[in-house]
């Protein structure tokens, strides 16, 4: 077999996600397909490229060599073939590629983009895995992607990608069963959990072990399992299992969701996008992080542009996402409560709408909202 520039993007996916089964996600293929390729890859290379851990698949020092050489063919290959569609007519004006890890706001938000941009051929690219996200905004191969980063393992930015921030603390709730003692509270305690087995999705970054952390600053050492939140209810309903999950969740038949005490358990959320080139500052070449409101001045990729005669405006994407996230935030009572509570900047972007619903609370007055 002849190495080609498949097989070599293949080989970047698998080491930027870490995992055979998110690169496969990644490429559009499954993981059987992909295993089966890495192995006529090492055959014709001769020697093992990536050595298979608990935590995911790391390269080897083989693996390292060629990967050094591999990303910038793909990376020369990515750019030609963006300047020959350029070339040909097929610009980025008629597509918009927008990416996010899991979230209730991603309906919302399309929404808003397809109002804006109406004869733009909007995309959707959902992957649990920040970093594989990001790593594609860098690539060009998404314009725009909505991530989460778990408090304490903080992701992996590349060079030339910068961040909106939506929100810059938020608490992850706790997905339970209806039947649990705790369940009974309006907030739980992790001490209410201690002898519960909790578990998290490995694919998600940064889960596993920023639980692990919080754990152990609460002096708990339950048993903690990997599985997918997909199929995670059922495990949940029948009292197996206790979850983190996003205060944004819905509480399903035999589920229930909780804030924890404390808030231990954050993540900050933010809107990834490429560098302009006039943006380009310092030595790392990423501009500064942007807080909520966005009020500095607009950026967009480094190409053209997915808009229909002008560049890219992230403020704008970056806006639509505030008000679709607003909108499910505010949906729960729980987190709406929450977001009153702790004066969100969120809550503030939105404060008109906002305070005419504070009385349902009878949190109304000027010591929630300033």
């Amino acid at each position: 077999m002849e190495l080609e520039v498949r097989h070599l993007r293949a080989l970047c996916a698998i080491a930027d996600t870490g995992s055979l089964r998110k690169a496969a996600r990644q490429l559009g293929m499954t993981q059987p397909s992909l295993t089966t390729q890495l192995r006529r890859i090492e055959n014709t290379i001769g020697g093992r490229l990536f050595s298979r851990e608990v935590t995911g698949s790391r390269p080897t020092p083989l693996g390292r060599s060629v990967l050094c050489r591999a990303r910038p063919i793909v990376a020369e290959m990515n750019a030609l073939l963006s300047e020959v569609r350029l070339e040909a007519g097929q610009t980025a004006d008629a597509r918009l590629r927008v990416g996010s890890t899991g979230s209730r706001a991603v309906v919302g938000w399309l929404r808003r983009l397809r109002d804006r941009y109406p004869d733009a051929d909007t995309t959707i690219h959902i992957d649990v895995s920040a970093n594989a996200l990001l790593q594609m905004v860098a690539a060009n191969q998404l314009d725009v992607a909505f991530v989460h980063e778990v408090e304490g393992a903080p992701l992996r930015v590349p060079e030339g990608v910068e961040r909106r921030v939506l929100v810059e603390r938020e608490p992850q709730f706790v997905a339970l069963a209806e039947t649990h003692p705790a369940a009974a509270r309006p907030t739980v305690r992790l001490a209410d959990l201690a002898a519960d087995q909790w578990m998290v999705d490995p694919s998600v970054d940064g889960e596993g072990p920023g639980l692990r952390r919080v754990l152990a600053a609460a002096g708990l050492n339950p048993r903690v399992v990997y599985g997918d939140y997909l199929t995670a209810a059922d495990l949940v309903a029948s009292g197996e299992v206790v979850t983190p999950c996003q205060p944004t969740a819905r509480s399903r038949q035999g589920v229930a969701v909780r804030p924890l005490h404390g808030d231990p358990l954050t993540v900050r959320l933010f809107l990834a996008s490429r560098v302009a080139p006039a943006a380009r500052t310092g030595a790392a070449g990423r501009a500064p992080d942007m807080a909520l409101p966005a009020d500095t001045e607009a950026t967009g990729p480094d190409d053209p542009g997915t808009v229909p005669g002008a560049p890219l405006d992230v403020d704008a994407l970056f806006g639509d996402l505030a008000d679709a996230y607003f909108e499910i935030a505010w949906a729960g009572s729980a987190y709406r409560q929450w977001l009153v509570r702790n004066e969100s900047p969120l809550l503030r972007s939105h404060e008109p709408r906002a305070r005419d619903a504070l009385d349902v609370l009878g949190l109304a007055g000027p010591a929630e909202v300033s």
